[in-house]
């Protein structure tokens, strides 16, 4: 990121052209302190000199002021990742202050405001209150819309789109998921699977197999999420949600998924346990949380999106997201979600009493808070 500079800019622009700050001066009508005091920060030069002075420079009027109004992917990335680290350890209002400082410094830089949105949509929840979590999303679901109107980037913008869908949904507001996408069933987009063929026809058989395992992955990471989803929405019909869990955790063992993604597992180790305390199925509920627990606390940390020895092509393929390899949250805030998710859950409540259940609070606890 660059910072307004026209003093510094100034200064290596007239040093690189070998003249004097007397005859710049002379060049622009202006007295030699005049220019002095600009290459020192003092003052700056009136508005109506700066075309003048960048055409003598050749440069455009922002590399003479030394300004950036985009931010590299680098940037992005590294900025979401310490203002992510702040939240976690920064008074919420004074990040979110500078959080929305950045945002309108940078109104132009479209990946920028995306990832801002995401920030926003992962750390609501930690404002002093629900009303201001709820217009925190307001806010991100805003920059979503600003994304997807005026960027020319199609990614940019479909992803725009995806993201302030899951605002909406956030904001218990459904009905604006469907003003915006519409209620036609799409099928799954095969981009990937031509792309891969393309470069199987070109004897690019290395990035075919790449783009093939991307492929899979993302369908396989699809079809699971849709699982739990399914599994929620059949909660009360146990017979249906038992088929689902059955189903659901024999495609987690045959692709060894505690292993390669553990939060997808955590999930649904989390929404089978919610589901049987839905039914009052206190053993069951307590096995999967035990299964839940003992995969917070093994090797979770520190949290990374890997492949594994059947995909392995695509680790590359991670450390090329906007944000890396990396969770969009910091491991203390992750931490703090693991333990909340089990004890202010009040489906969990029937067993309280529970010496096994109160077990897991204490091992949770125990884990979970000594590294933070």
């Amino acid at each position: 990121m660059k910072e307004i500079n026209i003093a510094s800019a100034l200064s290596q622009k007239r040093h690189e052209k070998g003249i004097t700050q007397e005859e710049l001066a002379s060049y622009i009508g202006v007295s030699k302190a005049s220019v002095s005091k600009w290459e020192t920060g003092q003052s700056y030069p009136d508005i109506t000199f700066l075309p003048q002075l960048a055409a003598y420079f050749n440069i455009s009027i922002d590399d003479l002021m030394g300004y950036a109004p985009q931010m590299t992917k680098d940037d992005i990335r590294a900025l979401y990742h310490r203002l992510a680290a702040e939240f976690a350890s920064q008074p919420f209002a004074e990040v979110l202050s500078e959080c929305r400082f950045i945002i309108k410094k940078y109104y132009s830089c479209f990946p920028l405001l995306l990832q801002m949105s995401g920030l926003l949509m992962n750390h609501h929840m930690l404002a002093a209150d629900k009303d201001t979590g709820m217009a925190i999303l307001k806010e991100a679901a805003q920059l979503c819309r600003r994304v997807t109107d005026e960027s020319d980037d199609v990614r940019l913008s479909r992803d725009g789109v995806s993201f302030e869908a899951t605002c909406y949904l956030m904001l218990g507001e459904p009905e604006k998921v469907f003003d915006l996408i519409g209620d036609d069933i799409c099928p799954i987009p095969q981009d990937t699977e031509m792309m891969a063929k393309a470069y199987q026809m070109m004897g690019n058989t290395v990035k075919a197999r790449e783009v093939m395992q991307v492929s899979m992955y993302q369908h396989l990471l699809y079809l699971l999420g849709t699982s739990i989803s399914y599994l929620m929405i059949n909660g009360d019909q146990l017979g249906k949600a038992q088929e689902i869990l059955k189903r659901s955790f024999g495609l987690a063992q045959l692709y060894d998924l505690e292993k390669l993604h553990p939060n997808a597992m955590l999930q649904l180790y989390y929404a089978a346990a919610h589901i049987y305390g839905m039914n009052r199925l206190g053993e069951k509920a307590l096995e999967m949380l035990n299964r839940y627990t003992d995969l917070c606390v093994s090797d979770f940390f520190p949290y990374t999106l890997h492949g594994d020895a059947y995909f392995d092509a695509i680790d590359g393929w991670f450390k090329d997201f906007d944000l890396g390899d990396a969770a969009p949250r910091s491991e203390k805030i992750i931490r703090e979600s693991m333990l909340q998710g089990i004890t202010a859950n009040p489906v969990f409540s029937i067993l309280a009493d529970d010496p096994l259940y109160k077990n897991i609070i204490k091992k949770l606890t125990e884990n979970l808070g000594g590294n933070q």
